[in-house]
C-alpha cells in the first residue's frame, strides 16, 4: 500500500511542479504581449523592451524531493537573438533622424503561439492529477 500511495503522491508532485513552470511560462508571455508597445526603459531612457525566454531545467527537489522528478524554470533570459521591429512614423517623440521608432522585439502570433502551447501543458498536467487522483480513490476502494 506505501508504494502504490508513493506512487500517486509522486505524480501529483511532478504534475504540481510542471503546473508552477508552465504558469511562470504564461505570465512571461503575458508580460512580453504587455510590453508589446514599450518604448522606455525603467529609467525612462529612449530603449525599448527586450522579449523575455524562459528556459526550463529537470527536476524540482523543492517539490519532489528528487534532483531528477519534475521540471523547474531554470532561467528566464532577454532574447537577444531576435532583431527588434522598425516602424516609421516621424512625429513619435523616439523617432530617430530618419523617423524610424525602435519598437521592441516582441511579435504577437510568437506569443499567442507559446502561450497556447504552455496553456495546453498546463491542462495536461491538470488531467494527469485527476487521473492520480481517480486511481487513488480506485486503490481506496478495492482496500476498503
Amino acid at each position: 500500500m506505501s508504494m502504490l500511495a508513493g506512487g500517486i503522491f509522486t505524480m501529483f508532485d511532478i504534475s504540481a511542479s510542471a503546473l508552477r513552470a508552465e504558469r511562470a511560462r504564461m505570465n512571461v508571455h503575458a508580460n512580453n504581449l504587455a510590453n508589446i508597445n514599450t518604448t522606455h526603459d525603467k529609467f525612462g531612457n529612449p530603449n525599448p523592451y527586450t522579449r523575455k525566454r524562459v528556459f526550463f531545467q529537470e527536476g524540482a527537489p523543492e517539490i519532489t524531493g528528487s534532483p531528477t522528478l519534475g521540471v523547474r524554470v531554470a532561467r528566464i533570459e532577454e532574447d537577444h537573438d531576435t532583431q527588434y521591429q522598425l516602424k516609421y512614423e516621424p512625429t513619435h517623440p523616439d523617432a530617430d533622424e530618419n523617423g524610424y521608432v525602435k519598437l521592441p522585439n516582441v511579435h504577437v502570433a510568437v506569443e499567442m503561439v507559446d502561450m497556447m502551447m504552455a496553456s495546453r501543458a498546463y491542462e495536461a498536467n491538470l488531467t494527469t492529477m485527476d487521473t492520480a487522483k481517480q486511481m487513488h480513490q480506485g486503490a481506496l476502494r478495492i482496500i476498503a
